[in-house]
């Protein structure tokens, strides 16, 4: 959990990973791909996301607008929530970091204009100020519970494209179970197609599911580190992207006793000098003249 610093004292990122968030190198591949594949095939339309945390991913998605596009962030911020349940969630994970001046250092660090955005909490936009189908792409990350990820739902399917998709995060930790039920009741009861699964996202589209798998395909996910595959949900095909697991060192059982019971400072001399001896073995050796 990021501890607690103010906009004034928080150094502005010189790099993405120096904003503070979840958002890991996963999905910002998939998110990249998927977004970067809608603009060469042509396809235009809005971004929105709902929650937005201090930028990480919003930062992202200011990278593939196009010329006529917008981006639009909705988000609670440094408000107060309008429900007792929303503001015991804040409190519990949000209220000491999140500022919207933050967000706005962190995304001005990356691009020259802000996004729109919309301080209020994200059933706000049910209002219909997002236009019916104006979005190409919808992240929701914002709260993880039940009542508020339906309704963040609904206002994605809204102002998604006919083939438009939709990015839903922690649709599957343990302390996240709203989220899930909401997820879930939108694939089996309103139409939500799945397309990819990560650790932390669904990736679904009211459109061509299909289409979508397609396109995530014709990347080489393996020979990034990944792993690729495919399981069906009720009857229905979906991808899942993992990172690939390395495997473990096997060390004998003298040096695991040895690295375990010498003191820290012996113990990192012994691993350099073993990683110096592997060095040297791995480097052939200088022929003689």
């Amino acid at each position: 959990m990021p501890t607690a610093e103010t906009a004034a004292t928080r150094p502005a990122p010189l790099k993405r990973d120096d904003i503070p968030g979840w958002f890991f190198s996963l999905d910002r591949a998939a998110f990249g791909h998927l977004l970067s594949s809608q603009s060469s095939a042509g396809v235009t339309g809005d971004i929105l996301e709902l929650g937005s945390y201090l930028g990480r991913s919003a930062v992202l998605l200011g990278d593939h607008l196009r010329p006529g596009e917008r981006l639009t962030v909705c988000d609670l911020f440094d408000s107060e929530a309008d429900d007792d349940d929303n503001a015991a969630e804040m409190t519990m994970s949000y209220r000491k970091t999140l500022t919207r001046s933050a967000f706005e250092s962190n995304y001005l660090a990356f691009h020259p204009e802000l996004p729109e955005i919309v301080q209020a909490p994200t059933s706000v936009l049910a209002d219909g100020r997002i236009p019916a189908g104006s979005c190409r792409f919808v992240h929701v990350d914002a709260s993880h519970l039940y009542e508020h990820v339906a309704g963040d739902i609904a206002v994605a399917r809204a102002a998604l494209a006919e083939d438009g998709l939709v990015a839903l995060d922690d649709y599957r930790s343990e302390h996240t179970p709203g989220v899930s039920a909401a997820v879930w009741e939108a694939v089996f009861t309103a139409g939500l197609r799945p397309v990819l699964l990560t650790p932390m996202k669904f990736y679904g589209t009211w459109g061509d599911a299909a289409a979508a798998r397609q396109v995530l395909l014709e990347r080489d996910w393996r020979a990034e580190g990944y792993t690729v595959d495919e399981d069906t949900i009720a009857g229905r095909p979906v991808l899942r992207l993992n990172y690939r697991v390395k495997a473990p060192v096997h060390r004998s059982a003298p040096r695991r006793l040895a690295l375990e019971l010498l003191p820290p400072v012996a113990t990192k001399a012994t691993r350099r000098m073993l990683r110096t001896l592997r060095e040297r073995r791995a480097t052939p050796p200088v022929p003689s003249t």
